[in-house]
């Protein structure tokens, strides 16, 4: 992969790179080894800023969200949450507007793929910006857990809404409230994993993850991705309008052509995202 962000001589909070083998993957790595990618405000607003800049970028058909290091994300840096606090309570909770909900609204709602590659330890918000990914996969040895209430505080990063709707309220509940902790096995006994893979194997399954849904229809995975998100909320009447209205943008793309025009002469359709 090559990297094509960040200044010589300053080390990225959030590494923004091309696949080497699919430049149309982009790979955004959160780059705190040292602290277990703890979110301080830098990293924070590096990755509010790469998720919106590979959002944009029409290169880009698949993204791979990763941690450096033997963590994915630990959540929230609590030193630099303690220091604000201390300054002013009131409005240490901005970083909530700002940060988390920008991210998790970026990748949700991103009109491509995002596979996040979970690579160790995935815990309170680094679990909401797992979840709010279309695909997961995890080390067998990662550990996941939620942890707000342990801090005395309610969930972010929109997990009280990904984990409802994943595993149910009872689960959520039983998470949120509890906060006990869970293993990628049970994690992928509960469906919110693709695979479960050896440390070692993580990054390079969920590239080739990445690589298979960059050829493909980005364009439907694209209202696919909208037409579940409303069909998980909305009663039936509007979940059938969606799904028409999708259907009618769909099918004047070159793509729904082409691969009707291929099935028809027994060939291999070919996408290009329009």
């Amino acid at each position: 992969m090559t990297d094509d962000r960040g200044d010589a001589g300053h080390t990225p909070a959030v590494r923004v790179e091309k696949d080497a083998e699919q430049p149309a993957v982009a790979v955004l790595t959160l780059n705190r080894p040292d602290r277990r990618n703890a979110l301080t405000r830098e990293l924070k607003e590096a990755l509010v800023a790469a998720v919106a800049q590979v959002g944009e970028d029409p290169s880009v058909r698949a993204v791979v969200l990763a941690g450096s290091g033997k963590a994915f994300c630990v959540g929230q840096d609590l030193a630099e949450h303690a220091e604000a606090l201390r300054a002013d309570a009131g409005s240490a909770f901005a970083t909530v507007e700002q940060h988390y909900n920008p991210i998790v609204r970026g990748l949700a709602t991103m009109p491509k793929p995002v596979v996040a590659a979970i690579n160790g330890a995935c815990v309170g918000a680094g679990l909401g910006f797992a979840l709010a990914c279309d695909f997961r996969v995890a080390a067998e040895n990662a550990v996941f857990a939620t942890a707000f209430a342990g801090i005395g505080l309610t969930a972010d990063s929109g997990l009280s809404a990904s984990l409802a709707h994943s595993l149910g309220a009872a689960r959520a509940l039983e998470l949120l409230m509890l906060g006990e902790s869970f293993t990628a096995e049970r994690a992928a006994q509960w469906g919110l994993l693709r695979a479960a893979v050896p440390a070692d194997q993580v990054l390079d399954t969920a590239l080739e993850l990445a690589r298979t849904l960059a050829a493909g229809p980005t364009a439907a995975y694209a209202e696919i991705k909208n037409a579940v998100a409303v069909g998980a909320v909305s009663p039936l009447d509007e979940t059938l309008a969606a799904e028409g209205a999708a259907q009618a943008r769909l099918g004047v793309t070159r793509d729904h052509a082409g691969a009707v025009e291929a099935f028809l002469g027994k060939q291999r359709p070919t996408f290009e995202g329009s």
